[in-house]
């Protein structure tokens, strides 16, 4: 079956097909900025006897230079790959996938799942209180459990690779500058030295991270992607999920989206440590606490990249790389990861 890359070409014929019941009309929402940058994300009321009364569609970006960026890190290969293979193996909760094609050159795609819109959406701006972050941990826990002991497949790929390498070299390094110029406020006193110093770092910390155990990671855990149930969540937005260390989810959702006066309200890596082993995993403390460090330090790559590349006219765009510049620089100082430029 062909598939449409756009919400124009939808038709009723070929969501009745996809979604195995009859569809006789359909209207597209199309959500505001924000909503998706490497894809186009669309909610499609439908109008039929039976099933859910709208779903989410997810095409691929309209922007060619996001689409070739997407390619590049074959990140809609990747989602599409983890609907169909790995889904169904792990206890976390993520939408359920009706459909999923992907075109052999892996820049066009089409996913089609359940609207998890009744649930409460999270905001790195804003942040979240304890009991949030504690349900986030414990539910990454489990599916780093799950998947304790993957290695790098068909199904997912290694984040040490030469793309995800190469990428975050340059893009830090192009993103800098424009940090420096509009977030100097938040940088460390030594930060002149960090232009070079961290792209520098990249080979060996992904070497650090990607060394066994493995498991699978979500590699976008910002709270953004987590929406929350009454007693649960539910993680969207794969199109990064990779074969890495367990810390890196857990460093880049603490260091990055939890406020300050949440940061320091656990031990969050012992708080994840006693989740993790509850589940049976045998994995030493000591051994968790350096690689949370050695992640923390390489994820300032992620930071950095978003916050020299948004909008910055654009008032969510200005607070969100406040929010996650100033968590990370703030979050590395106390873990004295800068030492590990050394």
């Amino acid at each position: 079956m062909t598939f449409p890359t756009a919400p124009e070409g939808l038709t009723p014929d070929f969501l009745s097909d996809a979604l195995g019941r009859p569809v006789s009309d359909f209207r597209v929402e199309r959500f505001g900025a924000g909503s998706g940058i490497m894809g186009m994300v669309t909610r499609v009321h439908l109008t039929g006897p039976s099933g859910p009364a709208t779903i989410i569609a997810k095409f691929p970006s309209p922007a060619a230079a996001n689409r070739a960026v997407a390619r590049t890190y074959d990140m809609y290969e990747r989602e599409v790959r983890f609907y169909r293979s790995v889904a169904p193996k792990i206890s976390l909760r993520v939408p359920a996938c009706y459909y999923a094609a992907l075109d052999p050159g892996g820049t066009d795609f089409l996913l089609l799942m359940e609207d998890l819109g009744a649930l409460r959406v999270g905001d790195q701006v804003v942040g979240c209180g304890l009991d949030d972050a504690h349900r986030i941990v414990q539910a990454i826990a489990g599916l780093h459990a799950t998947t304790w002991g993957w290695r790098p497949g068909a199904d997912v790929v290694c984040h040490d690779n030469p793309a995800q390498r190469d990428g975050m070299m340059a893009g830090f390094r192009m993103g800098w500058p424009v940090v420096q110029a509009q977030f100097a406020d938040l940088l460390p006193a030594n930060a002149d030295r960090l232009g070079e110093a961290v792209p520098a770092a990249v080979p060996r910390l992904l070497k650090l991270m990607c060394s066994e155990p493995t498991c699978v990671a979500h590699a976008d855990l910002r709270l953004d992607n987590v929406l929350f149930d009454d007693d649960a969540i539910a993680l969207v937005d794969w199109q990064s999920v990779c074969i890495s260390a367990p810390e890196q989810d857990l460093a880049y959702f603490v260091t990055q989206s939890l406020p300050e006066s949440v940061r320091h309200a656990e031990d969050w890596v012992a708080v994840y440590h006693r989740a993790l082993t509850g589940h049976g995993i045998d994995y030493d403390l000591d051994a968790c606490r350096e690689r949370y460090r050695v992640c923390a330090l390489y994820l300032l790559c992620f930071a950095v990249v978003i916050a020299g590349t948004l909008d910055l006219s654009n008032e969510r765009g200005q607070a969100l790389g406040r929010t996650l510049l100033g968590n990370a620089m703030r979050s590395l100082e106390e873990l004295n990861a800068f030492s590990l430029l050394d």
